[in-house]
């Protein structure tokens, strides 16, 4: 046996990796050197706000473009999460600094919005746009200082540096409306050693951006498209009336400043969280918790169910037994199969591929080995595992169904391959179709007809050629590896049965108020999504409010826990249920097993009113479609966790007993 000097080795390498995750780089990619004056090509990304979950095209604003526009060729990651990587007219050579320079401006004329533009550009300020900027591949961030210490003298202050993805398009106030068109790029760079004879080599380390407003007779421009910045705070903001035609400039510095930080560690300021030290505590607090009671459960379930097995196999008292009610006097009934077999065995197998795919997915991003550096990796990673994982599905799907009795194989398996994805396809496809209409009636033309391009929403509004792609790894790899999986599990030797079935079945007692389906699942719901609430928040946060999620580690964690709280709970539903002779558990514990989903749905309708600002009916309708694909996926998974979780009590403990 394994003594806790064996254990301690293992533990401490779980731990180091979930301390360092965001320290540890994604191999395969490899740092740019540049060298004095090289080119430092600046991309622009989307514009995304948390008010309507509507990205847009960098250049469906009227900002300044370069003579070509040549998008950068996504990998489906970064299709689905609607980024659209575009080059712009910034220029920027590597530690060569920029005073103040004129972006698109001709004969030294200032640049005119139209009214239509000026309402669009407005419209867009209002509702809390940011621009996102890459440089070398990082994103640029707009720094925050915050003041600790308020009560204390000047001196005495501490800074509390935070930083917030992207920069804020504009500004409002007292009802006018602002726009920032000079950015003062600020970038960091590591000098790389050398030998003496070599030229200094530079890596970009850090990207940010102090975004400021300044109205176009404050800014001094000449022919050579360089400006003078007015000094100190006399200058006034830039001003945009939605009503008529605007001009302004748009302008740009650049600086550069040398850093300690390395390559490899240069994503952690980005990843930098200000409540690290809460997360850690609500981490451990929800841990121990949930071992907790964990402990006593199985405490509870082990000694009631030895003394429940040692009464039904005493010999000498077995005309007492019949007359007891308990979970033996259903043995000839437990196994019969449940309605709708098909269906069951169809939503389990898609349970299972999801299981295997998620847990693949958390364990490889907690070795590092999905960056945030690496754009789409972590959802191009998710839609290949789910697709090459229907084998998996197939061959579980197919086993149960034909211990089920279930004899259509061929139907069992095309349901199994298309029920689940059938739905997220359809509704995805119903949320872009109402994303097509907003698109259509604001008229942009597509990327090909010019930069005024399109309309994104992440994982839903995406090219036609991209749908089609999805198609065809649906119904050319995710099909016929469901039908390969369910052909050898329908032809593999049937789960075996304990006991065997009556022909006739038992009658049910009438049941408590407490054994209703519903009360069921609120109850067995509390424990798995007290285990993985703190989590949920800074995975919405992550979705909802454009934020880098990166702690693996701590999600790897979470869901090892959700998967031993989700099978005890199953455990004692339906040993409960079967004391109660009732012997239909084969549907009733799937939907209880997936009741956290529910306390998911009410989790996510609290956020949605008390953290997010949005009104309008798209990004609600949006919102609520997404909610929806991940309350029906996370049913689905923690339901089969708990269905085979007591498939496996229930055939164990009918093995324990001796049935004459």
């Amino acid at each position: 046996m394994a003594t806790a000097m064996d254990w301690l080795p293992w533990s401490l390498l779980l731990f180091s990796l979930m301390c360092e995750t965001s320290a540890f780089y994604v191999p395969g990619v490899a740092p740019i050197n540049f060298h004095q004056n090289d080119p430092v090509e600046i991309k622009a990304v989307k514009l995304t706000s948390s008010r309507t979950q509507l990205p847009y095209e960098y250049y469906s604003l009227p900002f300044c473009q370069p003579s070509k526009i040549t998008y950068k060729a996504e990998n489906l990651g970064e299709v689905l999460r609607g980024d659209r990587i575009v080059n712009t007219p910034f220029q920027v050579l590597m530690n060569s600094e920029k005073k103040c320079e004129v972006l698109c401006s001709q004969s030294n004329k200032p640049v005119t919005l139209t009214v239509e533009q000026s309402r669009l550009v407005a419209e867009r300020i209002t509702e809390d746009y940011y621009v996102h900027l890459i440089a070398d591949n990082l994103p640029v961030a707009t720094r925050l200082e915050l003041y600790s210490n308020r009560d204390s003298d000047d001196k005495k202050k501490e800074k509390d540096v935070q930083f917030e993805h992207g920069y804020r398009l504009g500004f409002t106030d007292v009802n006018k409306i602002y726009l920032h068109n000079h950015l003062s790029f600020i970038l960091y760079y590591h000098r790389e050693d050398m030998e003496e004879d070599q030229e200094h080599t530079y890596r970009v380390v850090r990207f940010e951006v102090i975004p400021q407003s300044i109205r176009l007779e404050d800014l001094k421009a000449d022919e050579k498209s360089s400006c003078t910045l007015p000094e100190g705070t006399n200058s006034s903001p830039q001003e945009i009336d939605p009503t008529k035609e605007n001009q302004l400039y748009f302008t740009y510095s650049v600086h550069w400043e040398e850093s300690d930080i390395k390559w490899a560690s240069r994503w952690d300021t980005y990843l930098t969280m200000s409540d690290v030290q809460i997360h850690w505590f609500s981490i451990i607090n929800s841990v121990v918790v949930v071992f907790f009671l964990s402990g006593i459960l199985s405490m509870i379930i082990i000694r009631t169910l030895r003394k429940d097995i040692a009464n039904y196999n005493k010999e000498d008292d077995i005309e007492d037994t019949m007359e007891e009610s308990g979970w033996k006097l259903v043995h000839g009934d437990v196994f019969r199969p449940p309605q709708y077999p098909m269906i069951l065995s169809s939503l389990l197998g898609s349970g299972i591929q999801l299981f295997c795919m998620i847990l693949i997915v958390i364990f490889v991003a907690m070795l590092g080995m999905l960056s945030p550096s690496s754009r789409g990796a972590l959802m191009t990673t998710a839609c290949f595992l789910f697709m090459f994982m229907g084998v998996f599905g197939g061959f579980s799907a197919g086993r149960l169904y034909r211990t089920l009795k279930g004899h259509r194989w061929k139907k069992g398996a095309f349901c199994t391959a298309t029920l689940y994805p059938g739905v997220v396809f359809g509704i995805c496809f119903v949320l872009n179709c109402f994303i097509w209409g907003k698109h259509s009636s604001g008229a942009p033309p597509s990327r090909a007809s010019g930069p005024r391009g399109g309309l994104m929403v992440p994982c839903l509004q995406v090219p036609f050629p991209t749908m089609v792609a999805l198609l065809c790894m649906w119904f050319g790899i995710s099909l016929p590896l469901v039908y390969l999986g369910y052909y050898f599990g329908f032809r593999k030797q049937p789960y075996d049965n304990p006991v065997r079935t009556n022909q006739i079945p038992r009658q049910i007692p009438e049941q408590r108020w407490y054994m209703n389906r519903f009360v069921g699942i609120l109850m067995a719901g509390i424990l798995p999504f007290g285990a993985m609430f703190i989590e949920l928040f800074f995975i919405f946060s992550a979705i909802w409010e454009n934020q880098f999620y990166y702690l693996f580690g701590f999600l790897f964690l979470v869901f090892i826990i959700l998967v031993v709280s989700c099978s005890q709970i199953s455990i004692v539903m339906v040993y409960f249920q079967l004391c109660a002779e009732d012997y239909r558990w084969w549907w009733r514990n799937f939907l209880v097993s997936g009741g956290s989903a529910f306390y998911v749905l009410v989790y996510a309708i609290f956020y949605f009113v008390n953290k997010l600002d949005i009104v309008e009916f798209i990004p609600s309708l949006l919102y609520f479609g997404y909610t929806a694909l991940m309350v029906l996926s996370f049913w689905l998974l923690t339901g089969t966790i708990g269905f085979y979780a007591a498939y496996m009590f229930v055939r164990k403990i009918y093995a324990a007993v001796k049935i004459d």
